[in-house]
């Protein structure tokens, strides 16, 4: 599926032709997302080289970045948000690998509460609650569509049959995981990334670009990447940049609430990116979520 990025790419008649209502939400979301960190201000990146070609199952990549992503984030600002501060608690809440259970302690049960009660006090979660209710697919009040919220992104399931309740859609879009030891599945976050690679956990490989096609540039909010974490190589990672985490809880529960398809793809403009937005079922729960990056500042598809 990792080198398969593409792959899925829809034809290009419904990639000129964006879905238009979820574009019209997603684009609400964008407007009122008003804790999104300004490139060039709140952070830099450093984009670099190209990134190459991974063969299948093949952890050996060409490094075509000798400086991280990321050469400045106000980590200051990042801490003063409440959404952030609160996603930021959380993500060293699990065991990366699958197979392996995890031990949800009582402490960390309720930071996964405190985290859905301070991004639903935004307004973007409030925008995305709304259109959800006028769907019918989410609870009006607030506490019950909280309780959904938490069963589609912390309930634990199995990834891995073998073993015990061993992920979440949390844990898998945000956090990251391993399987088997050989691959890298999820991380698809921007500050988890960031915080990683300031560890020294992760190394950035290069952008991803389709034949020179789009080529991004340092204040595009959405980036295709190639990088190691934990000495194995993600291929390519589709990942929003500088965007809150209640943003892309908001984006990916109504795609993942309007639609009971295994795999939903859809193609929507937020903003001036065209993008293809793709969401796993796992069950009731998120299985994994990301974004591609199709177009740019109206570049051609």
């Amino acid at each position: 599926m990792l080198n398969n990025f593409w792959s899925s790419r829809p034809p290009l008649e419904a990639s000129r032709q964006a879905n238009r209502e979820l574009t019209e939400v997603l684009n609400q979301l964008w407007r009122l997302d008003t804790n999104r960190l300004k490139p060039g201000t709140d952070y830099r990146i450093s984009l670099q080289g190209k990134a190459g070609y991974v063969a299948p199952g093949s952890n050996q990549a060409r490094d075509r970045a000798q400086a991280p992503l990321f050469a400045y984030v106000n980590e200051k600002k990042l801490h003063n948000i409440e959404t952030f501060a609160h996603f930021i608690n959380l993500l060293d809440n699990y065991e990366t690998s699958t197979g392996v259970s995890e031990m949800a302690t009582s402490e960390e049960l309720q930071e996964n509460r405190l985290f859905i009660d301070a991004i639903m006090k935004t307004e973007v979660m409030k925008c995305a609650h709304k259109y959800l209710v006028k769907k019918g697919q989410s609870p009006a009040d607030p506490g019950q569509f909280k309780r959904q919220l938490y069963d589609i992104w912390f309930r634990l399931y199995h990834r891995d049959k073998k073993g015990g309740e061993d992920s979440c859609g949390f844990e898998h879009v945000f956090v990251g995981e391993t399987k088997y030891g050989h691959e890298i599945i999820g991380l698809h976050n921007w500050v988890q990334f960031y915080l990683q690679e300031k560890h020294g956990h992760v190394d950035y490989k290069g952008y991803k670009a389709r034949d020179n096609k789009d080529l991004p540039d340092e204040d595009d909010h959405v980036l295709n990447l190639q990088f190691s974490w934990k000495d194995l190589v993600k291929p390519i990672g589709g990942s929003f940049i500088g965007v809150s985490p209640e943003f892309e809880v908001a984006l990916f529960t109504i795609i993942f609430l309007m639609s009971t398809e295994k795999m939903t793809s859809v193609v929507v403009k937020v903003d001036e990116y065209v993008l293809e937005l793709v969401v796993y079922r796992h069950g009731r729960a998120i299985g994994t979520a990301y974004p591609k990056l199709l177009s740019s500042n109206n570049r051609d598809l």
